[in-house]
């Protein structure tokens, strides 16, 4: 079986959040959603699991971090180009998100964005071009002093 990731996040709205999350590109799996919670897949392998805070509390005895004032969690997700990784970023925005939160990254080989979903999930879209990086940096990015 491939290995998955499933994304817990806690959000205050699960419809709102539900029609953001299918703005930027993500799918509904009605198998795995209620009004409690919403399965969206990105990916067939990346799945953001969006769960009421009632919901979501029965999971752990922790409060839930309010991310408008916490970062609890920086979501990187890889994206095709540097176009998708703009066509996320501005779908955010649109849908109720918050785009570009801090500054453009553009370290040539890669090339980053962020934004936050309506409950301050933070994401960084990103592109890499892999054969750019290698030529960039042909002793590894982390290459070590003798």
């Amino acid at each position: 079986m491939t290995q998955m990731i499933f994304v817990n996040l806690p959000v205050t709205d699960v419809a709102r959040s539900t029609a953001f999350y299918e703005a930027i590109g993500c799918t509904k799996d009605a198998r795995f959603s209620n009004e409690a919670a919403s399965a969206m897949q990105l990916s067939d392998t990346i799945v953001f699991m969006l769960l009421g805070h009632d919901f979501f509390q029965t999971f752990t005895g922790k409060a839930i971090a309010d991310s408008h004032a916490t970062t609890e969690v920086l979501l990187c997700i890889s994206r095709d180009s540097r176009d998708a990784v703009d066509a996320i970023v501005e779908a955010a925005g649109a849908a109720g998100g918050k785009a570009d939160i801090r500054e453009k990254q553009d370290m040539g080989f890669m090339y980053g964005r962020s934004f936050e979903d309506p409950d301050g999930h933070i994401f960084e879209p990103m592109f890499m071009d892999v054969e750019a990086m290698i030529a960039a940096f042909p002793e590894g990015p982390a290459h070590e002093p003798a």
